[in-house]
C-alpha cells in the first residue's frame, strides 16, 4: 500500500492539450473506469494489493478470493473498509463475495460493472468470457520460455536458468520450458542439470536432451503446460528461427528471456516473439508489477491488446475528450468557405 501510495495520482493527468481554432480547446484528460470486478486465486495478498490500485486509480471494485483464503480476505477487506472509514473515500467503494453462485451473478452485471479482470486458468478464463458481456482482461497461464543461444555466456546461462525455475515455481512468470542451442547443448546442459537436480527440479527432455542426460521423456503435452511446480521440460532446438516459432507455437504470451551476448540475435529475438515480456540475459520471474516499479499488480495481461503484461494504475484508468469553445459550430467548417482547423497543441 505505501509503495501505491508513493506513485503519482494516474486521474486528472492531461495526455493532450490542443487548440483546434482559436477558442476551441481539446483536452484528453484521464478518468477511472468505474467499477471493477477482479476474480483472483487463493492467495489473500492479492486483496489488499487490487484494492490499493483501485482506490488510487479512482476505482470501485468487487473482489472474489480463492475460496481457501475467504477468511483472510474478509479480514482484509474489513481492515480495507475500516481504514477507507477515516477518509473522503465511501467504504463501500470495496466489496467483496466468498460463494461462487455470487460470482456468476456478479458476470451478469453489464450494466454496472465496467471491467472483469480473471486470474487463474486458461480454462477458468475462457469460462469468465464465455458466460459475460462485460469486458474481459485476461490474466492466464504463463508458459514462460527460456533460450540459451549458441552465443550465450556459460555462467550467465545457468544462473539466469535456476532462477527462473527455481526462484518461485508456481509462479506464472516462472520458466517452463527450456530451449538449447544445439552449439551449447553439451556443456551447458550438464552444469544446469546439475544445479537444477540440486534443488530438486524434475527434468524431462526432447530425444537429443535424453541422449545427454538420464531424465525422463517429454511428451508433445509437456511443451504447452504450465507446472507451476519444480517440472521443468527441455528440448535441444538448431537455431534462434527454430526457438522463436517453438515459442510463438505454445508459449502463452506471458514472459520469455534469451541469453546471448550476440546483440543481433537478441534483437531478432525481442523483436520476434510474442509476448507481454520479452527479455534479455536476465531471469522471467522480473515480470511483475512491483519489480516494474507499478507498486503492485491488479494481473498480468496475456491477451494482445493494452494494457499488456503486469497491469498497474495506468491499465486502470481510461480517458475523455473535453472541448470547451465560445459558440463554435461545426458548420464553420465544412461548405466551399469552411474555415481550417488550426491544430496547434498548446
Amino acid at each position: 500500500m505505501r509503495d501505491v501510495k508513493r506513485l503519482a495520482d494516474p486521474v486528472g493527468v492531461v495526455q493532450i492539450h490542443r487548440e483546434l481554432d482559436r477558442g476551441l480547446i481539446m483536452r484528453r484528460v484521464t478518468c477511472p473506469l468505474g467499477v471493477l470486478g477482479i476474480i483472483f486465486e487463493a492467495r489473500p495478498e492479492a486483496a489488499i494489493q487490487i484494492s490499493s490500485l483501485a482506490i488510487k486509480s479512482g476505482n470501485g471494485v468487487i473482489l472474489k478470493g480463492g475460496k481457501e483464503a475467504t477468511l483472510s480476505c474478509e479480514a482484509i477487506v474489513k481492515a480495507i473498509r475500516q481504514g477507507l472509514a477515516q477518509t473522503a473515500v465511501n467504504p463501500e467503494s470495496v466489496q467483496l463475495l466468498t460463494t461462487r453462485a455470487e460470482t456468476l451473478e456478479l458476470l451478469k452485471l453489464d450494466k454496472y460493472v465496467d471491467l472483469i479482470i480473471p486470474r487463474g486458468s486458461n480454462s477458468f478464463v475462457q469460462f469468465v468470457q464465455d458466460n459475460t458481456r462485460i469486458p474481459v482482461l485476461g490474466h492466464a497461464e504463463g508458459i514462460c520460455h527460456v533460450y540459451v543461444d549458441k552465443a550465450a555466456d556459460l555462467q550467465k546461462a545457468v544462473a539466469i536458468t535456476v532462477d527462473a525455475k527455481t526462484q518461485y515455481p508456481a509462479a506464472c512468470n516462472a520458466m517452463e520450458t527450456l530451449l538449447v542451442h544445439q552449439d551449447m547443448a553439451p556443456e551447458f546442459l550438464l552444469l544446469a542439470a546439475q544445479a537444477l537436480q540440486a534443488e530438486h527440479v524434475k527434468l524431462l527432455g526432447c530425444d537429443r536432451t535424453c541422449n545427454l542426460l538420464d531424465i525422463a521423456a517429454a511428451t508433445a503435452a509437456d511443451w504447452a503446460t504450465e507446472y507451476s511446480d519444480a517440472i521443468l521440460s527441455i528440448k535441444i532446438v538448431d537455431s534462434l528461427a527454430e526457438a522463436i516459432d517453438h515459442i510463438n507455437s505454445y508459449g502463452s504470451k506471458h514472459t520469455d528471456a534469451i541469453v546471448t551476448e550476440d546483440k543481433a540475435a537478441a534483437e531478432t529475438f525481442t523483436n520476434q516473439v510474442d509476448a507481454a515480456g520479452v527479455f534479455h540475459n536476465c531471469s522471467t520471474r522480473f515480470s511483475d508489477g512491483f519489480r516494474y516499479g507499478f507498486g503492485a499488480e491488479v494481473g498480468i495481461s496475456t491477451q494482445q491488446m493494452p494494457p499488456r503484461g503486469p497491469v498497474g494504475l495506468e491499465g486502470l484508468v481510461t480517458y475523455k475528450y473535453q472541448i470547451a469553445g465560445d459558440g463554435h459550430i461545426a458548420a464553420t467548417y465544412t461548405g466551399a468557405n469552411a474555415k481550417p482547423f488550426t491544430h496547434k497543441d498548446l
